[in-house]
Parts: C-alpha cells; structure tokens; sequence
C-alpha cells in the first residue's frame, strides 16, 4: 500500500505551478477579445484579438508587484491577432493586465 501511494505522488507534476493573472479591459468603439497566458516564471503574455471591422491602437499594461509596470503599445488590425510579452526581473507571482483600446 505504501509503494502505491508513494508511486502516485511521484508521478504529480511538482514544477508545474502557475500564477494567476487578472485583466481589467476597457474598449471603447472596437471588437478586441484576450486570452492571457503564463508562458514562464518570469514572463507574461497576452493574445489580442481584433473580431471588427476597424483596426484598434492598445495600450497594454503589464504590473508585478513592486516591479515597475511594462507598458506596451500594439495596433491591431480588422481581423487579425498579436501577441504582446512582458519580462520581469523577478518571478511572477501575481500578473496584471491592463488592457486599453480605442479605435483607429
């Protein structure tokens, strides 16, 4: 019973942790949908996609803790999609997103 329960526990995925992440969104006049994403302990990304007819000008803010926050600015054009990445200097424990955008 022993051998069992301890072969059990080692096939559960130690290192696999993930953080959480929080995205406030304001859209103002566009059809921009997000899905973010954890892509390493130290880096955040985020996947904007433009579903309207009008190309959208995002501004995209990434904040960790004490760390200044990553602000990147992203067109996206009518129908298509970018990714937009942050690094960090230290390892995420909590990511958030703010995610602003206007039409072009």
């Amino acid at each position: 019973m022993k051998k069992s329960c301890l072969a059990v526990l080692l096939c559960l995925p130690l290192g696999a942790m993930a953080y959480p992440i929080d995205v406030e969104k304001q859209m103002t006049g566009v059809k921009v949908d997000y899905t973010a994403y954890d892509t390493a302990y130290d880096i955040g990304s985020i996947n904007l996609n433009n579903y309207g007819q009008v190309a959208a000008a995002c501004k995209v803010s990434f904040r960790n803790g004490p760390e200044a926050p990553r602000v990147r600015r992203v067109n996206v054009p009518a129908g298509k999609s970018v990714d937009v990445t942050a690094k960090f200097n230290r390892q995420i424990i909590k990511l958030r997103i703010v995610l602003d955008c206007k039409a072009e």
